[in-house]
């Protein structure tokens, strides 16, 4: 296969290439942020078996998440086209700001100590623990309407001719999804002796109000800019 010397990104990419690590960042943390099973699987094996146990719980959960930060990021690549031309643009994102809000109620009136299970008496490998995460968020395709959202709402379209900025960006999902689970791992084994089925639900519900706080304001500026489209 000869060498293609437009894949090498230069000097002038470098700031287009900040901002997709930088919304890659923001899209993998919002995404693994909600307490559905996982989250809730990773607090419990903070609690009951260490850090490390809800840690690799979490990487689990990421690993998935790749996969359909994958699926989803190379079918919208193929119309990057469509989606970069400014009306289309700023109607994806007023759809993404409203589903982004409707998912933020969602996640605040959810109680996801309803989810919990008990764990078994052995700690199992590290290993086990991580593949059953997977599994766990492997099986809940919806997922992807959600990373539909955020990526039309932060325009995160990537191109399968670029293959450094496709890189650059689903590599810094995962390191996302990675910072919010080393985050409240750390958080709660911190905090493990204060930390019950109350303190689940008040993260579950400051994650909610954060996220319809953030779409909301994102929702003003996207209206704000209809002008620039007359």
């Amino acid at each position: 296969m000869p060498f293609d010397v437009n894949t090498i990104p230069n000097i002038s990419d470098i700031p287009n290439l900040l901002d997709i690590v930088f919304k890659g960042l923001l899209i993998g943390i919002i995404a693994s942020a909600p307490m559905g099973p996982v989250g809730v699987l990773c607090v419990q094996r903070t609690l009951n078996k260490g850090r490390w146990y809800g840690f690799v719980t979490g990487c689990g959960a990421a690993l998935s998440d790749m996969i359909y930060a994958g699926i989803t990021g190379l079918g919208m690549g193929l119309v990057v086209d469509i989606i970069s031309e400014p009306t289309t643009r700023f109607y994806l994102q007023l759809v993404g700001s409203v589903l982004l809000m409707a998912f933020g109620f969602y996640t605040y009136r959810t109680d996801p100590t309803k989810k919990i299970r008990r764990s078994g008496k052995g700690k199992g490998t590290l290993t086990h623990n991580g593949i059953t995460a997977f599994l766990v968020t492997l099986s809940n395709p919806l997922i992807i309407f959600l990373f539909m959202a955020l990526y039309a709402q932060f325009a995160f379209g990537l191109q399968p001719d670029k293959p450094v900025e496709m890189v650059a960006g689903f590599t810094s999902i995962v390191g996302g999804a990675l910072l919010w689970w080393w985050g409240l791992t750390w958080l709660v084994d911190k905090i493990r002796a204060k930390f019950d089925n109350n303190g689940i639900k008040l993260i579950n519900q400051i994650i909610g109000m954060v996220v319809i706080l953030g779409s909301v304001i994102i929702l003003l500026v996207t209206l704000t800019s209809l002008h620039l489209l007359n």
